[in-house]
């Protein structure tokens, strides 16, 4: 990577570390609010799941505009609408008439900026940095969202507890209104455009879906991470938090320790990604690490009984994450045309991010509603599961990390096998 390239990327790099900053504060900062006005855990899952829903049909359809048009100017309207949408937010508040589902339509909005938005950083990406750095970005990236993941609640918690909801969504604001001036002024992103046109959105995604269906092992990499995705989503999106809470009487403490463990072990493994050198079995290792981590990390949850253990098991659930990240997009750079990145990596994210609304409403419902009540059953099966993961609260949510792991590690050890995902390396 030249030094010029690499300044371009760099700012860009910094500005949506700030900007996604501004933007998680805000994301915790409305979840503190939406459950203390409705005091529900399926109000807060319902805040996911209309954000991913839209996301993921859109992404089937973008792909196509994303090719044909420039990934600057898509980048800077999609973030311009979602400010739009906190300042609306803001609005709302400050006139007093704030209400969980006007949450629920913002992030719906967000949803749909996203699926544009994402897409076209990816293939800004890939044009502002050479193939053989994209190993080592996609850690910085890791490093950039684990980042995030440690100090944004923190932040926004203590900024909520202090100054109120209106400061951080001033904050979020602020923090795209730098990003946008930094890619508006100082980022030029090489655009490549195919010279056919086509005659409707569902042309591009049939485009998209015939590249994967002749390069058979890059759709079955987004199939296999579409099912681990769902395996993830049942257990970390929703159950994490109530389940700490309930097996430790209550110590937010606690909770805040393996959250941040869990967002440091990202950043380390951000970090070793981006200092080295690139892996040699790329397919493979996507799988091995995530195999890690849901035997270690998921497994680790389930049997831990207090904070030191899941503290351990956040940061083995989170170190192999940027790993994962780093070999498939390194496998999906030098696979795909650069002209037909946008098609392929929108239909990328239509499966492999198909699962997550799925896993965050069926998580939540399967904990409250199915492995709670059996574990607290007197059924004989349910005595040998307390066996393994304790009898106190919340063992049935310890019970649901114990079958998202080994269903989670099986998938994984099974994908190495796939002869068409072994071809790739």
């Amino acid at each position: 990577m030249n030094e010029k390239s690499f300044q371009k990327y760099f700012i860009l790099w910094l500005s949506q570390l700030i900007s996604g900053l501004g933007s998680s504060m805000t994301g915790f900062a409305l979840v503190l609010w939406a459950y203390g006005q409705s005091h529900s855990a399926m109000s807060v899952s319902l805040m996911s799941f209309c954000n991913y829903v839209p996301y993921v049909l859109l992404s089937l359809f973008v792909g196509g505009f994303i090719d044909k048009h420039k990934k600057k100017t898509i980048m800077l309207v999609s973030d311009s609408i979602a400010a739009v949408a906190s300042l609306a937010i803001l609005a709302f508040f400050l006139a007093g008439h704030l209400a969980v589902w006007n949450i629920y339509i913002m992030n719906v909005i967000v949803g749909v900026t996203n699926a544009f938005q994402q897409p076209a950083s990816a293939v800004a990406t890939g044009q502002l940095v050479p193939k053989e750095k994209i190993s080592n970005v996609s850690g910085m990236n890791s490093f950039s969202h684990n980042l995030i993941v440690v100090f944004s609640p923190m932040l926004a918690a203590f900024l909520f507890a202090t100054v109120g909801l209106p400061v951080i969504l001033l904050i979020d604001l602020a923090s795209f209104a730098f990003a946008f001036c930094a890619l508006l002024f100082f980022i030029t992103i090489p655009e490549r455009f195919r010279e056919e046109t086509h005659s409707s959105p569902f042309a591009g995604i049939a485009e998209g879906f015939a590249f994967l269906k002749k390069e058979k092992g890059i759709l079955y990499i987004m199939l296999t991470m579409a099912l681990i995705n769902f395996f993830s989503r049942l257990t970390y999106e929703n159950i994490l938090s109530p389940m700490i809470l309930a097996r430790s009487a209550g110590d937010s403490i606690a909770l805040g320790t393996v959250n941040a463990c869990m967002g440091m072990g990202g950043i380390v493994g951000g970090i070793i990604v981006s200092l080295k050198k690139e892996s040699r079995h790329k397919a493979v290792a996507i799988y091995v690490a995530v195999a890690f981590s849901f035997l270690f990390g998921d497994l680790g949850m389930a049997i831990g009984k207090n904070v030191f253990w899941w503290s351990a098991a956040a940061i083995a659930a989170s170190m192999p994450i940027p790993f994962v990240m780093a070999n498939q997009n390194t496998i999906l750079y030098r696979k795909i045309p650069v002209d037909m990145q946008g098609r392929v990596f929108a239909a990328r994210n239509a499966i492999q991010y198909s699962t997550i609304p799925v896993g965050i409403i069926l998580g939540g419902y399967l904990a409250d509603y199915v492995f709670e009540p059996f574990m607290s059953s007197g059924n004989g099966l349910a005595g040998m599961l307390k066996m393994i993961v304790g009898d106190s609260a919340g063992s049935g949510m310890a019970a649901m990390f114990l079958c998202t792991g080994i269903c989670g590690f099986t998938v994984s050890m099974a994908s190495c096998f796939n002869r068409e995902i072994r071809k790739l390396d």
